[in-house]
């Protein structure tokens, strides 16, 4: 079976025939003027199924009327934890530290207030964005 192209190579255009030969990935290319004999191998593209996804689902907010939350700023293990609830903080006191990419990133308060609960421990894993501390 012959096949009519039009090539552009190199901003000119050619009309190219291609002639399929049974199962074999030689094909005869001819572009006017000269003939050109060209083997290529020809790979079909194999579909790769989706990542499962690992992360844990977040929490539903926590957040009530009146209620300040410190969130994550990038994802990471929390290493320590420097308030208790109940414990009065002022802004820019640090709240806890999270390590990431082997650096440890301080996580300071933006809000003046009373700690109302702490949804994370020492040893966790957490995402960016993940609700924190929440200050009231």
């Amino acid at each position: 079976m012959i096949r009519k192209f039009n090539v552009k190579v190199n901003g000119k255009s050619y009309e190219v025939e291609v002639e399929e030969l049974n199962t074999s990935t030689e094909t005869t290319v001819q572009a006017n003027p000269t003939p050109v004999k060209k083997t290529e191998t020809i790979q079909r593209p194999v579909a790769i199924p989706a990542p499962k996804p690992t992360s844990k689902p977040k929490p539903a907010p926590t957040q009530a009327a009146g209620q300040k939350v410190i969130k994550a700023p990038l994802p990471g293990v929390v290493v320590d934890i420097n308030v208790a609830e109940g414990n009065r903080v002022e802004k820019g006191q640090k709240l806890l530290v999270i390590e990431a990419m082997k650096m440890e990133n301080e996580i300071l308060s933006d809000f003046d207030g009373v700690v109302e609960k702490i949804l994370v421990k020492k040893g966790d894993s957490i995402d960016g964005d993940q609700e924190l501390i929440v200050i009231s």
